[in-house]
């Protein structure tokens, strides 16, 4: 509104505005009175005989609430006719000198008479417009003149809301009730509450008993916007955390309770105190799963995010074709693009296939799956079978705890991510069962369990009976069955699988290309500043109890090395952006199973990612104050009651 200008030259036509601003222009422009400079103004020769003439400043006088001269071109104007010239419809006089061109036959000053014309001309009928506006006729300019307590009323209105939008995003609650009307015994969750907070506080009360039918912020659009405030905060947030640095995209896909395919993105970046986040950035609703299609609706959701594609330095999928493609997937068509992004195979994901191929390899091993699946099928068909083994199991947990064997602790389950795997060390573990020690130790393990379930002990001397052909000998007794036929074939299994899949050397590889981080002068430059830096750190013994790399970037950071040691700092920091699992992602399909259940099955795609956003990232969502989210509510529509601040 300060930018409209003044000068009648450069002026847009008022119908090149918003239709909902036009009247607010409007009323600026008559605020301020006609453009009516005090000047020296030029001549101008007129006919055969070059008459002289030019304005008269007298006019002013005759036409003070709408004469208006442009010092640049030295034409007079209509400020009314200005106004309201597309208001008025079936009129010629919409077009004439005074409001198009610009009126400067200073020898014809009748023609000004002829303007204003009777009370029906085109120029009355835009004088009466700009009274009427004057003298707040309209809903808009009636909403304007609220007094400060009407004001603050809706200010209280609006901040009850929130908080109760708060909470019920918080726990990821719906808002909607299926009888919503005064004599409903249940509301819904948001009017119900809403109503608490009114009997419990007197001045919210007051704001809703003096507040018009049209403005109790309660309807379900207020509600959606308030929704989408905290939404664009959350990830406004996160936007200014990544700003032009790198991350990683974590993406998977699942059907919702309305069978509709839904992909959750995650992204995963270090933040300014080296610490690493994996934030939720919402769920898109995707029609087909084929990797072009994926690949557009992530390049839409960037674009809504005001991210680039080239700052992607990982991606972690499942290993679905149409996601790990090494050809036509999802990997292959971003690394296409950027081939900084290097793809992770969730490390979750490669352990279960780790152990699905010893299963169809051992079929002693595999057995023994099937008759777990069997024994789950049997208990979980009966709800008393279930009960016996649940107090068993509590009876069990309570024992263990009591001697020691377990300890309760909150939040095992809820790691931000898997550390990255040290495959060697696991591997040598695994060579380590081999020896007679650990084998030993194994079956004293073995014989107290048999022991205390009264199971029935092998003796390992006697000769080995194949259960599916008893009568036919063997030439082995128990013991080299058990431990070589079985035992020691699932620890080559293991180690051969762990090859395949956890290779250390494609790891390796991946920090040595970053074209986009370290040009040439950067690697030569890494090199000098590595050998400085390891000679620095061996020295502070502050780095000398270091577990994780993550504790190396957050030292870093808090010793201030990272500004010593630039390079050195990116390298680490690309390296924790690297994804690892996608358990974040899991964990956000857990969540959009008790944001949209079978009660709450048609909310919309937008407003079910917004509240995803909300119910995931509620620690972000607890820091935003309602005074940001009263602005930016404001500042998505024109509303009744706005504040105006």
């Amino acid at each position: 509104m300060n930018k409209i200008p003044w000068d009648p030259s450069k002026r847009k036509r008022m119908a090149d505005y918003h239709p909902n601003q036009r009247d607010e222009i409007r009323r600026k422009y008559l605020i301020w009175r006609p453009n009516q400079p005090d000047i020296d103004f030029p001549y101008r020769e007129f006919g055969k005989k070059k008459n002289r003439r030019r304005f008269n400043a007298d006019w002013y006088d005759d036409y003070a609430y709408c004469l208006e001269y442009n010092e640049k071109e030295h034409k007079a104007y209509c400020l009314c006719c200005y106004l309201f010239r597309d208001n008025i419809k079936d009129s010629h006089h919409g077009h004439d000198a005074f409001i198009v061109e610009g009126f400067n036959s200073w020898n014809k000053p009748k023609r000004s008479v002829t303007h204003v014309g009777n009370r029906n001309s085109f120029h009355n009928r835009a004088l009466k417009d700009c009274e009427d506006l004057l003298k707040d006729q309209s809903i808009s300019a009636a909403m304007h003149r609220k007094s400060e307590i009407e004001k603050n009323e809706h200010l209280i209105r609006l901040n009850a809301a929130i908080d109760v939008c708060r909470y019920l995003l918080h726990q990821g609650q719906p808002f909607r009730g299926h009888n919503e009307s005064k004599d409903s015994k249940n509301k819904g969750n948001y009017r119900e509450l809403m109503d608490y907070t009114i009997k419990q506080n007197d001045v919210v009360a007051k704001a809703f008993k003096n507040a018009p039918e049209n403005n109790q912020l309660l309807s379900p659009t207020i509600q959606r916007d308030i929704t989408e405030c905290f939404a664009k905060e959350i990830l406004s947030y996160v936007m200014e955390e990544i700003g032009n640095g790198a991350f990683s995209l974590l993406v998977d896909e699942c059907r919702d309770v309305s069978n509709k395919e839904q992909m959750a993105v995650v992204l995963r970046y270090v933040d300014i105190c080296a610490l690493v986040q994996e934030k939720f950035v919402g769920v898109v609703h995707v029609e087909e799963t084929t990797a072009s299609y994926l690949k557009s609706c992530i390049d839409l959701l960037f674009s809504q995010l005001g991210l680039n594609i080239k700052q992607v330095r990982g991606q972690g999928y499942d290993g679905a074709s149409n996601m790990s493609g090494e050809f036509n997937g999802l990997q292959a068509k971003i690394m296409s693009e950027n081939n900084s992004a290097y793809y992770i195979h969730c490390f979750a994901h490669k352990l279960n296939l780790v152990v699905v191929a010893i299963t169809k390899k051992i079929f002693d091993v595999g057995d023994f799956f099937d008759m777990v699946s069997v024994l789950l099928n049997v208990v979980g068909a009966s709800c008393k079978r279930k009960d016996q083994l649940r107090e068993h199991h509590q009876e069990e947990v309570r024992k263990a705890i009591v001697c020691g064997e377990i300890s309760t602790r909150t939040g095992l389950n809820q790691e931000l991510s898997f550390q990255r795997p040290d495959v060697e060390s696991t591997k040598r573990e695994l060579e380590k069962l081999r020896t007679n020690e650990r084998w030993d130790s194994l079956m004293r393990k073995v014989y107290c369990f048999c022991e205390k379930h009264d199971i029935p002990v092998l003796d390992m001397e006697d000769a080995y009976v194949n259960p599916k052909k008893p009568r036919q000998k063997t030439s082995i007794n128990n013991e080299h069955y058990y431990r070589v036929d079985c035992f020691f074939a699932v620890l080559d299994l293991l180690g051969e699988e762990f090859n395949d899949r956890f290779n250390e050397a494609k790891l390796l590889k991946l920090a040595k290309h970053y074209p986009d981080d370290f040009n040439h002068k950067d690697m030569v430059t890494l090199e000098h500043e590595l050998g400085l830096y390891i000679d620095n750190i061996l020295h502070d013994t502050r780095f000398s109890i270091l577990e994780k790399i993550g504790d190396l970037a957050k030292l870093m950071v808090d010793t201030r090395k990272h500004l010593s040691y630039p390079l050195v700092y990116r390298l680490v920091k690309l390296a924790l952006t690297l994804p690892v699992a996608t358990a974040t992602v899991e964990r956000c399909f857990s969540a959009m199973k008790i944001v949209k259940n079978a009660l709450r099955n048609k909310i919309g795609d937008d407003y079910l990612s917004h509240s995803l956003i909300c119910f995931v990232e509620k620690g972000l969502l607890d820091e935003i104050t309602n005074e940001v989210i009263v602005d930016r509510f404001h500042k998505m529509k024109d509303r009744r009651g706005k504040n105006e601040m």
